[in-house]
């Protein structure tokens, strides 16, 4: 799993208007829990950045008063109308005791039933899974090479060792639709076969 370094220092004041401050200055209220005791920081909003806006899943080695906690971004609370970081919890991770995260999807192989002109669509953008920071992948990826037409793939059909999926098991992650044009085609075939009998 990709990994990257933040600093960050640790808050004096707890409260409504101490975050306000730390906000006003480019700063980002945090808390690190999961551990043997809490801990209140501020990071760099900038800095937040790389590990924000993207869908890949980062283990965070954060650097507290030059004690390094690895971590993971449990929750973010934005702003509801400028999106602007109010405030982030980060759940820190052990080699003995498994987390819940969500993993981003990754489609591979070619489907039989978008070459015969269906249309896939994807209905689950990630995954919730449940395991051991160490065993988790970088993404969960999902063969569609023997997805023919009308057919699905279910979150029951997936497998990945050391890791236990948490979403419904009859959850479609993806399926191919039939498509006009695919279903003029069938058609087609249908009554040609008829027409040869």
């Amino acid at each position: 799993m990709k990994s990257v370094s933040i600093s960050g220092s640790q808050r004096e004041n707890v409260g409504k208007k101490d975050a306000k401050a730390n906000r006003n200055n480019g700063l980002v209220p945090c808390v690190l829990y999961g551990g043997k005791e809490q801990k209140t920081f501020v990071l760099n909003e900038k800095e937040l950045l790389a590990i924000i806006n993207t869908h890949e899943v980062y283990l965070v080695e954060l650097n507290l008063n030059d004690k390094v906690f690895k971590c993971f971004v449990k929750e973010i609370q934005a702003h509801p109308v400028t999106d602007k970081i109010l405030h982030i919890d980060f759940l820190e991770v052990s080699l003995t005791k498994p987390i819940v995260v969500e993993l981003p999807i990754t489609i591979t192989g070619t489907s039989p039933g978008v070459l015969g002109g269906g249309k896939l669509q994807s209905k689950l953008r990630k995954l919730k899974v449940k395991g051991i920071y160490t065993d988790l992948p970088d993404y969960i990826s999902v063969d569609i090479s023997n997805l023919e037409l009308g057919s699905s793939i279910k979150v029951s059909q997936l497998h990945q060792e050391k890791i236990e999926f948490l979403n419904n098991p009859n959850s479609v992650v993806c399926m191919v639709k039939l498509t006009r044009g695919a279903i003029s085609a069938a058609s087609e075939v249908e009554t040609e076969v008829k027409t040869t009998k």
